[in-house]
């Protein structure tokens, strides 16, 4: 049995388009230079055709890992959790939170899928460390943090969720 893949709305739609633009767009066009390069003859020095067969190779393999995370995709979205009650201004998968370390120092995250993590944007798994001590915590709560420099405490500043 394959683990769940919890995801965002926006993480979930971010992978159907890249399945679809490999399905529509990259395998034909480098079927087609396969096509073309078996045609010229001799495949076992013919470059286009060596390296073609490679990179559709590669694309199958994405695309057969896309097909296997989308099938296992759990679609989190916030919007009926906080429709039934549930506190805005709790932590959950989904969440981007601000928060302030002991130096002062704000910074913002927002706890994704771990197809979604992108560390420049912020995006940080929710089985992270930082996330996994985050959740369900509320603003005005100091949270510790165990990090490789020892524990550190951090206050939460704001919630938000996009999807709401």
């Amino acid at each position: 049995m394959d683990t769940k893949n919890y995801i965002t709305p926006a993480g979930h739609e971010a992978l159907k388009t890249e399945l679809l633009h490999l399905l529509d767009h990259e395998r034909p066009e480098i079927v087609q230079v396969v096509h073309w390069a078996a045609s010229n003859g001799d495949r076992s020095e013919n470059g286009d055709y060596i390296y073609g067969k490679k990179r559709l190779r590669e694309i199958d393999r994405r695309i057969r890992f896309l097909n296997q995370r989308l099938e296992n995709a759990v679609v989190v979205n916030n919007q009926e959790r906080i429709a039934n009650g549930g506190d805005p201004e709790q932590i959950f998968f989904g969440a981007t939170v601000i928060y302030s370390d002991t130096e002062g120092t704000d910074t913002q995250i927002r706890i994704v899928g771990v197809d979604e993590v992108d560390l420049e944007k912020g995006y940080v798994s929710w089985i992270s460390p930082i996330a996994k001590a985050l959740i369900k915590a509320k603003v005005g709560d100091t949270v510790r943090i165990q990090t490789p420099a020892g524990v550190k405490e951090i206050d939460i500043l704001d919630v938000r969720y996009e999807d709401c």
